[in-house]
């Protein structure tokens, strides 16, 4: 790899102007042990971000790891990581030539829909671990759900990113959304007492403990998939591209990216 220890972060290089996200997005489901009725579990995250607590549910997933990093070198030449974090875990997200995104895109593509691809990680099996973990302090098991994909979305037109590591930079996206249903009944209830025991309120509580640490707090939310949809459907596509207030839950713009039968205008469907 031609990358230097300090190609990393904003700016580095100019002509390296444009940023790349790609990433997993999780549908998480799981019947109510109550009614039986399908429910949608986000992950509920609470972020100090200077004086203010943000707090909002997404679908589960994160950048998808380079397991090949000469293989995308090969194909564009240079670029370098949004963040040392970043560079560490071999997420993509990059900062390449705006030049070089068409045939990176497809390559993406290409790659995503391969199991076990050598050179991206084609799997949310390890941030599923990662998050379950996080929000309900559970080690999450192969035999407690069975997954599946679904589709790859891909965002062409750069938008702003909000990213603390990036935060403004022009960003494309893809994700590789998938379905995962949980069969293990214990811990569907887990599951469900965790996203009713837990309120935005002890989450700011637990930014607090947690300051010295930049401030975080996680936990589950899980919401009838039946009416969450129905609340979307009921939107124009342009409004599925925000963030939306969905009862008193502030909802990211991803989770219609993993509802089935929407139409979100800024993402195309492969």
């Amino acid at each position: 790899m031609k990358l230097k220890p300090d190609e990393i972060g904003v700016g580095a290089t100019e002509e390296l102007s444009l940023r790349v996200s790609i990433a997993t997005l999780v549908r998480v489901i799981f019947k109510n042990p109550k009614d039986g009725n399908l429910m949608l579990a986000l992950e509920r995250k609470a972020t100090l971000r200077e004086s203010e607590v943000e707090i909002k549910s997404q679908p589960f997933g994160g950048a998808i790891r380079i397991l090949d990093l000469d293989s995308i070198y090969n194909l564009i030449g240079d670029f370098h990581f949004d963040s040392e974090r970043s560079r560490s875990e071999q997420d993509f997200r990059l900062f390449i030539r705006p030049s070089s995104w068409s045939v990176l895109r497809e390559f993406c593509i290409q790659h995503l829909s391969i199991v076990d691809d050598p050179i991206l990680e084609t799997d949310p099996a390890r941030e599923l671990v990662e998050e379950f973990a996080d929000a309900l302090k559970i080690n999450l098991k192969p035999e407690q759900y069975v997954s599946k994909p679904v589709a790859t979305f891909v965002e062409d037109e750069a938008a702003p990113t909000q990213n603390i590591h990036a935060k403004g930079v022009p960003t494309v996206r893809m994700y590789r959304i998938f379905e995962a249903s949980i069969t293990d009944a214990s811990l569907a209830h887990a599951m469900l007492e965790n996203s009713k025991s837990l309120s935005d309120q002890n989450l700011c509580e637990l930014v607090g403990k947690d300051f010295q640490n930049g401030g975080k707090g996680n936990a589950l939310l899980a919401l009838p998939l039946k009416y969450l949809t129905e609340y979307y459907l009921g939107m124009s596509p342009k409004d599925r591209n925000k963030p939306v207030l969905f009862e008193t839950h502030r909802l990211d713009e991803t989770v219609s990216a993993v509802l089935e039968g929407m139409n979100a205008l800024k993402y195309q469907r492969i």
